[in-house]
């Protein structure tokens, strides 16, 4: 399983607070403790500008360059501006790079899908048009077809598309998991050559004890056939399991993977 680290990210409260501050430490420390964990991109929100003095743009530009100049893992750049996407792919240096990302939305899907396709870049498509989250499979399904044929038509490859399938808080809608399940298995029969991807942490939303409850929806998306997480790559156990679920779902030849990361005491029960 492909795995994006999420923790650089301006939502967070912490680190919203140390762009504002420009407290380069801290952020280094981060980009670097989840490459280190075991991410293989790392995702950067900067957010929409934390300082009034600065545009958005020269904040992601600024990030941008401080992560990629300390980690050697591609990036997953973060942003609903099509704008600051832009700068930000403008000012990143490596050739694998993956865009976070773009809907259904006709305006968003140009402009956005037009950089994806001019970058060679992976785009994460959320399957939701203008209006919100849909709540059944069948329009989500909808929203992926319009994604689809769209980015095709700007010069964006099926295998570059990581299907979001959206994941609502179960709090809110115990039904939500199931839906999103369904969700990645349709996607994944009707477009065998893309990718499906998904905030995890989203499924714990306002639920104490988190943790199980992320851990425990990762295995059953990698059985439904998730490809990729936005995940907390610092939860050691999670990642246990991420090597688990890669062994169980024939991703890891020979069990090579968990062996190797057994040797290396990287699992944790």
């Amino acid at each position: 399983m492909l795995i994006i680290g999420e923790k650089i990210n301006a939502s967070i409260k912490s680190v919203g607070q140390a762009i504002s501050d420009k407290n380069e430490e801290f952020l280094i420390n981060l980009a670097q403790d989840q490459a280190e964990a075991g991410a293989h991109l790392i995702d950067v929100n900067a957010g929409v500008g934390q300082d009034a003095r600065e545009s958005a743009t020269t904040i992601i530009e600024w990030l941008i360059d401080l992560v990629q100049d300390v980690v050697e893992q591609p990036l997953c750049i973060d942003s609903d501006d099509p704008a600051v996407l832009k700068a930000a792919l403008g000012r990143y240096r490596g050739e694998t790079v993956m865009i976070n990302s773009v809907d259904a939305e006709p305006d968003r899907l140009e402009s956005v899908g037009r950089l994806a396709a001019e970058r060679q870049a992976s785009v994460v498509a959320l399957v939701m048009k203008a209006g919100g989250i849909p709540r059944t499979v069948e329009e989500r399904l909808q929203a992926a077809e319009i994604i689809v044929e769209h980015l095709s038509r700007v010069g964006v490859k099926e295998d570059q598309i990581y299907f979001d399938p959206l994941v609502l808080p179960i709090s809110v809608d115990t039904t939500q998991a199931l839906v999103t399940l369904r969700t990645i298995e349709e996607i994944k029969t009707r477009y065998p050559s893309a990718k499906t991807v998904m905030g995890l942490s989203n499924i714990s939303y306002g639920l104490p004890n988190r943790g199980i409850v992320n851990r425990s929806f990762m295995l059953m998306a990698a059985s439904a056939g998730l490809d990729a997480a936005i995940l907390n790559p610092l939860d050691k156990k999670l990642m246990s399991l991420v090597r688990v679920a890669d062994m169980l779902t024939n991703k890891d030849a020979l069990c090579k993977g968990f062996i190797k990361a057994h040797r290396k005491g990287l699992l944790e029960n």
